[in-house]
């Protein structure tokens, strides 16, 4: 018999909200802005590929404590300009500063995501566990209209962890009076929501979009979220 749950704790980029169609649709703007062409970028495909490799690299640095937030924030933009021998320190934090104040307020979610979060509206309490900064995460709940459906925010800035990290898990279940043993964790990285929530002992949903090849064994693991409605 399927296990019962109380608490959902959602994952928010990449799993529900769409991180890379808006960050393309934000670089795109900048893009334009900017008038890159003209500086020599002369493919927007090329350089938002290289936006995404170097933005992932960053992340990986920043969770493992080896670089701050604010040399993040730049550095990826700086590294894709040099990718095109591009070499502007102030344009690379220019570009970074107007990436934060576009991206959050684009309003682009996966597919089935508002389906999902509306058939389990009102079933269960709804929470986010996610490593984006606070502000940033708050607006984009906000201007993609999915805020109301979660009862608390959990961020890394908040809790002073992050994951893969067993502490915020830990921390996710104390603001939200919950237990473990009924509370489920649903992302899309593997190695780092559902690795994290194993650990700290939480059942887990792997969407594995891509059906990437992986070693864990998560309690549930899906391709689309609509597959979820069958699940809670």
């Amino acid at each position: 018999m399927p296990k019962t749950y109380k608490h959902l704790f959602f994952d928010l980029d990449h799993t529900l909200w769409d991180f890379d169609r808006n960050s393309e649709v934000t670089l795109r703007k900048l893009y334009q802005e900017y008038d890159l062409k003209s500086r020599g970028i002369e493919d927007f495909d090329t350089m938002f590929k290289s936006y995404i490799v170097h933005n992932d690299k960053l992340w990986d640095r920043y969770r493992k404590g080896f670089i701050k937030r604010d040399e993040l924030r730049w550095k990826r933009m700086w590294l894709m300009l040099l990718d095109h021998k591009v070499a502007d320190t102030a344009l690379a934090h220019e570009l970074g500063v107007a990436y934060l104040e576009i991206l959050p307020t684009q309003t682009l979610l996966l597919p089935h995501a508002k389906e999902l979060l509306d058939h389990c509206k009102g079933r269960y309490e709804m929470h986010l566990i996610t490593n984006g900064f606070e502000t940033t995460q708050r607006l984009k709940l906000q201007y993609s209209g999915i805020s109301r459906y979660f009862t608390h925010l959990i961020t890394s800035e908040r809790s002073n962890s992050m994951k893969p990290y067993k502490e915020i898990f830990d921390f996710a279940l104390q603001l939200a009076n919950a237990d473990m043993n009924d509370s489920i964790m649903i992302g899309d990285a593997a190695d780092i929501d559902i690795l994290g929530a194993i650990n700290a002992g939480w059942d887990t949903v792997y969407f594995n979009q891509h059906n990437t090849a992986h070693k864990h064994k998560p309690t549930y693991e899906v391709t689309e979220l609509r597959a979820l409605m069958n699940v809670f």
